[in-house]
């Protein structure tokens, strides 16, 4: 796909929501690191649900830790895997404490290296609370990726290295909320609303289709 597609698409996207921001609650580096742990395998709504009441309790590592598994465990059981993810909560605030001085790092292999936080994680943590140029490939970016054909692969990893190289960087700030919430809300899995696609004059699978 060229340079000028892909100004087009995110120009399109940017007009429609010219300001962006993740749909988890937060209000803090921390928070935002849970909130994107608990996220895994769940919405962001049944998180936003759960979060209120676990970050009066616990909105810093100091006070997540004095919370305890247990403590922890009882205000996110409403959402998916909270035994594991109460496990992984604790011990990544243990080391925020021991490592960091209680702070969020800054780069991908220290937040990498904390537990319940994989690479989609870092990037959402990276490009949200520090501003960085990094995309987190999630099923939606992948979904709206790969059918208008700005990055064609079969994994995420592949995908995020595919839009590095051709999304611009004057979009970097806020390219994957863009794509998440075209695929979240238009270009769904199950019955994308091709109709109503904004960017559809610049999608593969649109052209393709229209074509037949």
């Amino acid at each position: 796909m060229d340079k000028k597609r892909i100004v087009s698409i995110f120009s399109t996207l940017k007009r429609g929501h010219p300001e962006p921001k993740s749909e988890l609650d937060y209000r803090n580096s921390f928070e935002l690191l849970v909130a994107v742990v608990l996220s895994a395998q769940a919405t962001d709504k049944g998180v936003n649900k759960a979060t209120p009441g676990l970050f009066a309790k616990a909105p810093d590592a100091t006070a997540m830790v004095a919370l305890g598994e247990e403590g922890i465990r009882e205000q996110i059981r409403s959402i998916g895997l909270f035994n594991n993810k109460a496990k992984n909560i604790l011990a990544l605030s243990h080391i925020l404490l021991e490592r960091h001085n209680g702070e969020v790092p800054q780069t991908r292999e220290a937040l990498e290296a904390l537990p319940g936080v994989g690479r989609k994680t870092a990037n959402v943590v990276l490009n949200v609370a520090f501003g960085q140029h990094t995309l987190a490939v999630d099923t939606h970016v992948f979904r709206v990726s790969n059918r208008t054909g700005m990055a064609v692969a079969k994994t995420p990893t592949a995908v995020e290295k595919g839009l590095l190289k051709v999304v611009p960087a004057e979009f970097m700030d806020h390219a994957h909320h863009w794509m998440i919430h075209h695929g979240r809300y238009v270009c769904k899995a199950r019955k994308p609303d091709c109709e109503n696609c904004t960017i559809r004059q610049w999608c593969n699978t649109w052209l393709e289709a229209d074509n037949r």
